[in-house]
């Protein structure tokens, strides 16, 4: 049975320009959904000092790009991260740091895909029907403040997670310190 750490791999290491190119579509991505979400926050909290009709605007551009291209950016930031996790030294549970970001990026995209996507849409049906229905129903559109939220806990978990790649803290998890 092989006994070296490069013998035990499943899955073999990236080649130093897969490495790069895999990087550079991560940090992309990640810059695409933490843009996404500054733009967001921008709009939400414009939305919530608006009247009714601009509100109604608002949110239909919000459910704009928060359905296919903010899913997009998610799980193009997640897939690519977990190529390099998988083909690095790093791995994907090797290091503490890692993992964190791992399952900062699986719980952000679960949130985006489960609940904001679906919340967006809604907002953004209730504002077109609100706008259809002419001067005086959009004047009572009211916009959920509840979307503050979501771009302001993603933008920071997202700085946080590019804090701790270039930061690396926190070192190899307990068993894997003893140099394997």
């Amino acid at each position: 049975m092989p006994t070296t750490p490069a013998a035990r791999r499943a899955v073999p290491r990236l080649g130093a320009r897969t490495r790069k190119a895999v990087l550079s579509v991560h940090l992309a991505a990640m810059g695409t959904w933490l843009g996404m979400d500054v733009v967001l926050g921008i709009l939400v909290a414009a939305a919530l000092r608006a009247d009714g009709p601009t509100s109604a605007v608002m949110a239909r551009a919000i459910g704009v790009f928060v359905g296919l291209p903010l899913v997009a950016a998610a799980v193009a930031t997640l897939v690519s991260g977990i190529v390099l996790g998988l083909g690095s030294k790093y791995g994907l549970l090797r290091y503490w740091w890692v993992g964190v970001k791992l399952v900062l990026t699986v719980v952000l995209t679960v949130l985006v895909i489960v609940v904001l996507v679906p919340s967006v849409a809604e907002l953004a049906e209730a504002a077109a029907a609100s706008q259809e229905a002419g001067g005086a129903g959009s004047a009572r559109f009211v916009f959920d403040r509840q979307l503050i939220y979501p771009p302001v806990v993603s933008t920071a978990a997202l700085l946080f997670a590019a804090a701790i790649s270039v930061i690396k803290p926190w070192g190899r998890r307990g068993r894997e310190r003893g140099g394997r």
